[in-house]
């Protein structure tokens, strides 16, 4: 049903619909990589000081801990992608009031979702951190880092999910301020509670929950200055059907997050075990591959802020029918993404050692270790822009399914049965040759897929100027 505010003009009187789309790009894309930027410094920061204060086993609890950082991710992209896709879609339509009803109906679940993995984790915390590999030294550390960040989840999962409205509504700077903020309270905080208060991974969890809330505060302000729609108390009366399709354009972001969730877990035990009958002993890996992981989560919040960035856009243009807009916005993205990915690459090849060294002092084993982890499991870093770029696309124009398998390709499809294999045959040395074999599957496979769509598009505008 058509929203009484719908009017022909729509597209024309949004900037999305006739700005340069590298104009668009730039501005959209700038504040979504300094948000990710600034989740990644959440992890950074916390590793850091960790490992100067309290040392390598500090390092290896906060890997443990990870899992639950990618779930609330998961679930806050469940809900912020879906609710801000439809949010798009509808008001590319002009369909306002729909696009109200979206983001009410998603702030609803982003409560009910928070609200209820702080109680689970908080009931099943010590079965929950063996399972996601905890060895007898690295529990306590990752009891006393967890308990805390538990707290934050319902900010961090709201906050998170809100951004993503506020971009779509045209805000990316308030958006990037938001996080920014509590960030850099996180920065302050942390030195100050590990060091000065001697507060260990307690401190260090308190001041990561400390920013997140402030964050939360600043963004749930803009929910009632919308520019372009009005909340009501209709909007946040919850509907199936509203929910079943924020679910549906979430699905894609989410189950990404979740593979990585799967995939670290399965990681973390299989690097535990299999570095237990090496040279390495199972917690050096442990702390390695925790920190590798957050490395080459700055790399990908430039990715992944880019592919955000072009979700207004181009879902705001495929609902107004303006699909060599919608085309040439992913063309654009792909290939700052590959430039990105290039630079990365570099970084990863030539100076492995100087990037752990950040994370604190270790054996000469370690940095070994590290150094190799580095060069083989990042090696195909070159193409890693690919997967999430066009994953995201399909999420942005409606093709929920296909958005869904493409954030599966690397890490479901290819790279878990890859690291539960490959160790089989080559120890511990099978886990980081996984890498680069699932980053080249999975580039192939998207690829295909990309083709084909540009070519369907091609023929949707053709269509479009011939009626």
């Amino acid at each position: 049903m058509k929203s009484s505010d719908t009017t022909p003009e729509t597209s024309k009187d949004n900037p999305l619909g006739y700005e340069k789309e590298s104009k668009l790009l730039v501005g959209f894309a700038i504040p979504c990589i300094i948000s990710m930027l600034v989740t990644a410094l959440y992890n950074i920061v916390d590793q850091i000081f960790i490992g100067q204060g309290v040392g390598m086993l500090g390092n290896a609890a906060t890997n443990i801990a990870f899992p639950l950082s990618t779930t609330c991710t998961a679930i806050s992209l469940l809900l912020g992608i879906g609710s801000a896709t439809n949010f798009s879609l509808h008001l590319g339509a002009g369909e306002k009031d729909e696009s109200a009803k979206y983001a009410g109906n998603g702030m609803c679940l982003m409560a009910v979702f928070g609200i209820s993995l702080f109680l689970l984790t908080t009931i099943f915390l010590t079965p929950m951190l063996k399972f996601f590999g905890a060895t007898t030294d690295v529990l306590p550390y990752a009891e006393a880092y967890t308990r805390i960040t538990a707290i934050g989840f319902p900010f961090l999962i709201a906050n998170t999910g809100m951004s993503k409205l506020i971009l779509a509504d045209g805000s990316p700077r308030y958006s990037m301020i938001s996080m920014l903020i509590g960030a850099v309270v996180n920065t302050i905080l942390d030195p100050v509670f590990i060091f000065v208060l001697n507060m260990g991974m307690t401190g260090a969890a308190l001041a990561t929950i400390i920013g997140q809330m402030i964050s939360f505060c600043i963004s749930l302000r803009y929910m009632f200055h919308f520019k372009t729609i009005r909340l009501t108390k209709d909007s946040f009366h919850v509907t199936g059907r509203h929910c079943r399709n924020i679910f549906m354009l979430g699905a894609s972001a989410c189950f990404n997050q979740i593979a990585m969730t799967v995939v670290q877990i399965v990681m973390n035990n299989t690097l535990a075990h299999y570095g237990a009958q090496s040279v390495y002993g199972g917690d050096i890996p442990l702390a390695c591959s925790g920190i590798i992981t957050k490395v080459n989560m700055i790399f990908m919040s430039f990715v992944i802020g880019i592919s955000q960035g072009t979700q207004p856009v181009i879902g705001f243009n495929y609902g107004a029918k303006k699909y060599r807009r919608v085309s040439n916005t992913y063309l654009l993205a792909l290939s700052a993404a590959s430039v990105l990915s290039v630079i990365a690459f570099i970084c990863f090849q030539v100076f492995p050692r100087q990037i752990i060294s950040a994370f604190g002092n270790g054996s000469e084993l370690y940095f070994q270790f590290s150094e190799r982890y580095f060069r083989i499991y990042m090696f195909l870093t070159i193409i890693n822009g690919i997967q999430p770029v066009t994953s995201n696309f399909f999420n942005s124009i409606g093709k929920s399914r296909l958005g869904v398998f493409m954030s599966l390709t690397r890490q479901i499809l290819f790279l878990l049965p890859l690291i539960v294999i490959f160790p089989i045959f080559m120890g511990i040395d099978g886990v980081m040759y996984a890498g680069p074999i699932a980053d080249g599957a999975a580039a192939v496979v998207c690829g295909y897929f990309t083709v084909r769509e540009l070519r369907e598009l091609k023929q949707l505008e053709n269509n479009a100027a011939v009626n």
